[in-house]
């Protein structure tokens, strides 16, 4: 439910300092330093003021200063009968100043009063309180009443401008603070997405070359501990060098994609697909540069698929399929089935899910299963 404007109290950003130029600033401390030299020459201008008066004048304009101060401080904090009572203070010492003779100093405060409540007072409030004000300075200015009733309006107005003006740059200073909270979360958030990145490369590179060193590593252990010839573990222990091999080659990749030095798509795949045996590339459609995260997809669910079929499908022809076209790119890997490889076990399992997700991430899709021959692979990212 939107809040009652009359009961509603200007923003603290409105009744703050923040946003406010140093030239304002010093502006508005310049016509404080006048009006205190005012009621410090009203003070002590007339020739009566002698001994005590002269005292009780110093201590009251000393009052004046904190119960303004403290008017300021508790309409920031939007107490409203602190304020009140604060700045009915002021009300009554600028009776006692006419009283006592001191006419100018009280004029200053019921028209200091008035505008303070317009600007700082929720309208219901500030309006009888800057009636009473300048009321009280109409009923006591010895000036014609035309001439006395112009000033009084005048001085209300200009208490109603300034409650825009600071309504207004409260506005601006909340939109701006929004603006910087809005590009500080989207700075965490790109961290954060490219840690999931550099997580992701991490993870989809050494992954499976890791885990498929460890069995080879394995199976030369307990080849050791059943006695097999020398020529049986020298096998699996040139195999977990290729993979480390292999792994580092891939990492170096990683950290070029990361750095944005990526070659070419084309030049990728043929030469993934050239250590595999009976596999074969081609690029269909009219060739375009793509996204870094989509480019790095491709080349991912590439590596996967062709991981997968040295590990499920050995000795199988593959036929690895790059379509460009306009508005998605596709890339397909088909295989002929084959008997399992020495990698069968190697890896987690959630490779082909990894590369799902990562899919989605890009608005793309990727589907996995088995065909009439043997087991197909398709990905489909949007450009």
């Amino acid at each position: 439910m939107t809040e009652n404007v009359w009961t509603r109290w200007p923003s603290r950003e409105a009744l703050g300092r923040a946003g406010i130029s140093q030239p304002r600033r010093m502006l508005a401390w310049s016509v404080r330093l006048v009006v205190l030299a005012l009621l410090l020459w009203g003070a002590f201008s007339r020739s009566h003021v002698h001994g005590w008066e002269i005292v009780a004048a110093v201590a009251g304009v000393g009052v004046i200063a904190v119960a303004s101060w403290g008017f300021y401080r508790t309409t920031y904090s939007h107490r409203l009968l602190p304020s009140l009572v604060l700045i009915g203070v002021l009300l009554a010492l600028a009776v006692v100043a006419e009283a006592s003779g001191f006419q100018g100093p009280a004029l200053v405060i019921w028209c200091g009063c008035g505008i303070s409540a317009l600007e700082r007072l929720p309208i219901a409030v500030a309006v009888p309180v800057t009636t009473v004000a300048l009321a009280s300075f109409s009923a006591f200015n010895n000036d014609v009443w035309l001439t006395t009733a112009a000033t009084a309006v005048g001085l209300a107005l200009a208490g109603y401008v300034m409650r825009l003006d600071a309504e207004a740059r409260g506005h601006a200073q909340r939109m701006l603070d929004q603006e910087r909270a809005a590009r500080a979360a989207e700075a965490e958030s790109a961290a954060l997405a490219e840690r999931t990145r550099i997580a992701r490369e991490i993870h989809d590179v050494l992954a499976h070359s890791l885990s498929a060193q460890m069995v080879h590593l394995e199976a030369a252990r307990l080849l050791i501990e059943r006695g097999a010839d020398r020529e049986q573990i020298l096998e699996r222990v040139v195999a977990a060098r290729g993979m480390a091999r292999d792994g580092l080659a891939e990492t170096r990749q990683a950290l070029s994609a990361l750095r944005g030095e990526m070659t070419p798509l084309e030049d990728f795949l043929t030469e993934i697909v050239a250590s595999t045996d009976g596999a074969e590339v081609t690029v269909t459609g009219e060739r375009k540069g793509l996204p870094a995260e989509a480019s790095q997809t491709v080349r991912r669910v590439a590596q996967e698929a062709l991981t997968n079929v040295r590990k499920h499908a050995h000795g199988a022809k593959v036929q690895v399929r790059l379509d460009y076209q306009e508005h998605e790119v596709t890339l397909n890997v088909r295989d002929t089935g084959g008997r399992p490889g020495d990698l069968t076990d190697a890896g987690s399992g959630y490779g082909l899910l990894g590369m799902r997700e990562r899919a989605e991430l890009l608005g793309g899709s990727l589907e996995a299963g088995r065909d009439d021959e043997g087991f197909a692979v398709t990905l489909r990212v949007p450009v």
